[in-house]
């Protein structure tokens, strides 16, 4: 056992005052933190209770914004995981435990051990369900006691640069010219300007097949949503409906884009026409998947997670495709086909089922 798993142990037995808890890892993720089932064994007086422990190292993890939020949106009415104890000074948390289905795992029937006859009628229960707690999410006012950072021109062309220097410099080692670099300058400009043109509503800034659970009462669970800014109102809605790990048919992704709008202007977030919010909707999606394929590359190359680069020719095609449908994007266009579409054909799909030429089909064949 690791020292921080001991000092976890340590401070789980004070909180619940029990020395025989059963604590098993459950997973990690894209950051420094860890997560653990805590178990507590079943008496005459009660039944066997569960939580998840979080361990997030302070010197690595802020859990400051974890906190402040899930508090504020639990008050909101929305599915986070209920804080019983936390110590920001030892970086530790007890949390309500949501089970163990992911979205991606209900709606993927090659990740579960069964295959499920419906699951058509799941994927829409789930991503309508989905989509009604984004707009309980965007219409969170700001937690009193944490301010929400804002989604501004910094920030996101901070992300765009994770794709520049991260996948196109470092991992596919494109040596990119002077007018290369001023055509990046000019499209990152132009998806800045697009994003900072949108409403502003409070983003949840990962709001996506793995950070979302389904609930044995069929309603949805939000996790990972410590980042949380204010910002463009189409974010997590491009996150969810063109998900870096799964991808969904066209139709499905219009017919839900169109509900959604119509639910946001019903609460009032805007008062945008349907043409112009799929233009957000498209341009907010081409600069999250240029800051998604930058991170890949960085958790490959300076964290060992190698399996995100899986996730990088499926990320990429989204932004081809449609960078493909804007006037503006036209060069930027032909570079990626030209430049940085056949480096990743060489080198990143390899023996990977999830290549350039077939990454953005591979679909749910279930869903219409």
């Amino acid at each position: 056992m690791d020292q921080r798993l001991q000092q976890l142990h340590q401070w789980l037995t004070q909180q619940l005052n029990d020395a025989s808890l059963q604590v098993t890892p459950v997973s990690g993720d894209a950051s420094f933190r860890r997560y653990f089932r805590v178990t507590q064994r079943s008496t005459d007086e009660r039944p066997i209770q569960q939580w998840i422990a979080m361990d997030a190292p302070p010197e690595k993890e802020d859990s400051e914004p974890f906190v402040a939020i899930a508090r504020h949106w639990e008050a909101q009415g929305i599915q986070v995981p209920h804080i019983h104890a936390c110590d920001l000074a030892k970086g530790f948390m007890l949390l309500g435990d949501f089970g163990d289905t992911l979205m991606l795992s209900a709606i993927n029937p090659s990740s579960t051990s069964t295959t499920t006859p419906d699951i058509a009628d799941i994927t829409t229960r789930l991503y309508q369900s989905a989509l009604e707690t984004l707009v309980r999410i965007q219409q969170c006012s700001q937690p009193e006691n944490f301010a929400l950072p804002p989604y501004d021109t910094a920030l996101l062309s901070r992300e765009m640069e994770l794709f520049r220097e991260w996948l196109i410099s470092q991992k596919l080692a494109i040596q990119l010219s002077a007018s290369e670099h001023q055509l990046l300058d000019q499209t990152f400009q132009y998806l800045i300007d697009a994003a900072l043109s949108q409403p502003v509503v409070c983003v949840h800034r990962d709001y996506h097949s793995r950070n979302l659970m389904d609930l044995q009462d069929q309603s949805i669970g939000v996790l990972d949503f410590q980042d949380a800014v204010m910002g463009p109102i189409t974010y997590d809605l491009v996150s969810l409906l063109r998900d870096c790990y799964w991808v969904l048919p066209p139709s499905f992704i219009e017919q839900r884009l169109h509900e959604f709008h119509h639910a946001t202007q019903d609460a009032n977030l805007h008062g945008a026409p349907l043409e112009q919010f799929k233009q957000w909707f498209d341009l907010m999606g081409i600069q999250r998947h240029l800051k998604a394929a930058g991170i890949f590359a960085r958790l490959s190359l300076r964290d060992g997670k190698h399996d995100y680069l899986n996730d990088v020719p499926r990320t990429v095609r989204y932004i081809e495709q449609v960078s493909a449908n804007y006037d503006e994007l036209q060069a930027f266009n032909q570079w990626l086909n030209a430049t940085v579409i056949p480096v990743i054909d060489k080198h990143l799909c390899s023996g990977n089922s999830l290549c350039a030429e077939t990454a953005i089909t591979k679909t749910n064949p279930a869903i219409s």
